[in-house]
């Protein structure tokens, strides 16, 4: 079934997706150029990778929404990993789904996702199972303050967690999580946040961007920069991942995040999908995560990940910074998601390209200014850590 391409000699290949927010709406554009063509299911009418294809207006756990769209496309994949298991096993009746639905599966749960990565020798934080408040005492009493409280499902940037540093916070936490399965995990003084982005052809075929450094704010990501790693880490990442793509028989593209921590990296979780921390790709790599991740599910052959010149990506998020003075700034690449705004939404970003990493510090100091905020102190916070 994952030999050879899926491509008619002309071409042609219809794509379905499961989302339709701004990871899809950047795989389409990616694929236009191809001649794919897409179909995307997704509950939101003004769903914003909509431009970019024909949209199945439907929720994420209508089955019968899933088995249409499986009619009417060749192959399919998904935009974020909190589709329902049921819905991406229905769809895959039908048509080829890429990566799996067992990839999709151990995605979504936190404990399983950390058994899974320990069975395959990687380091992650100690972590403890919490499905009562007597599990959190002892999971405290294992691990010590500070810790991380977290939902063992549909937690996503920085949302279903809280950090306890004392016993108020265990109260204030268990008011608000206590009703989900938990998992509690030892908070890491980490010296910085990185993430290895891979991509996994149907032949085996695997290849792998920059490790890349990335800085949060309020549990979002903020800004990425590719590179600067030494390239232990990055051979280390590389092992990580090959483990977890052969375990999972996977392809497509994947994403690992980690903690660097005493020079080692410990294993925070994975998405099976192309990942915010790989928008500086499409500007400033050989080859974009989203059009390799295209490639390797239709069957055709993956393209270089190198990175084409220094690069470095701001996320916008609520609101977009003023266009005009943005544009005056060299190598600038700009991205507007066609999102309305809003509190914590990711609308847009901007990848900043530049023939030196001492160029790309001057273009960002000034993109920094103009987008205001904390970004120029995340953004000394960034370099400090590469």
């Amino acid at each position: 079934m994952k030999s050879g391409p899926l491509l008619s000699p002309t071409g042609g290949l219809r794509i379905g997706i499961l989302g339709g927010g701004q990871l899809g709406r950047m795989l389409g554009l990616a694929g236009i150029p191809l001649g794919f063509r897409f179909l995307f299911l997704d509950p939101a009418p003004d769903a914003c990778a909509a431009v970019t294809g024909d949209l199945l207006e439907a929720g994420f756990d209508d089955r019968e929404a899933a088995l249409e769209l499986g009619r009417q496309v060749d192959v399919a994949t998904f935009d974020f990993e909190n589709v329902p298991e049921s819905s991406a096993r229905a769809l895959s009746e039908l048509c080829p789904l890429y990566p799996g639905s067992n990839a999709l599966g151990a995605s979504q749960d936190r404990l399983v996702e950390k058994d899974l990565l320990v069975s395959l020798g990687a380091r992650v934080p100690l972590y403890h199972e919490v499905s009562s408040r007597t599990d959190l005492l002892d999971g405290l009493e294992r691990l010590g303050y500070p810790a991380v409280l977290k939902t063992r499902r549909f937690g996503y940037d920085g949302k279903g967690q809280a950090v306890l540093r004392d016993a108020e916070d265990l109260e204030r936490a268990w008011q608000k999580l206590g009703d989900s399965p938990l998992i509690l995990e030892a908070f890491v003084p980490f010296e910085a946040e990185c993430s290895l982005i891979g991509v996994r052809a149907r032949d085996g075929d695997t290849r792998f961007w920059p490790l890349t450094g990335n800085v949060h704010l309020d549990g979002i990501l903020a800004l990425s920069k590719p590179g600067g790693f030494e390239a232990g880490l990055q051979a280390a990442a590389e092992r990580i991942m090959t483990g977890l793509m052969d375990h999972l028989d996977y392809t497509g593209v994947l994403t690992i995040e980690f903690f660097l921590h005493d020079g080692e990296l410990l294993f925070n979780e994975f998405a099976p999908r192309v990942h915010n921390s790989g928008h500086w790709t499409i500007d400033g790599a050989e080859t974009s995560q989203f059009e390799n991740h295209l490639r390797a599910i239709s069957g055709l052959p993956l393209g270089a990940t190198g990175l084409a010149a220094p690069s470095l990506m701001f996320n916008w998020i609520g609101q977009m910074p003023p266009l005009a003075g943005a544009m005056e700034i060299p190598g600038l690449h700009w991205h507007d998601y066609g999102k309305q705004p809003r509190p914590g939404r990711k609308i847009g970003h901007a990848t900043l390209t530049a023939p030196s990493d001492e160029a790309l510090w001057e273009r960002a100091e000034r993109l920094a200014r103009i987008a205001g905020g904390k970004f120029p102190a995340l953004l000394g916070k960034l370099f400090s850590e590469a």
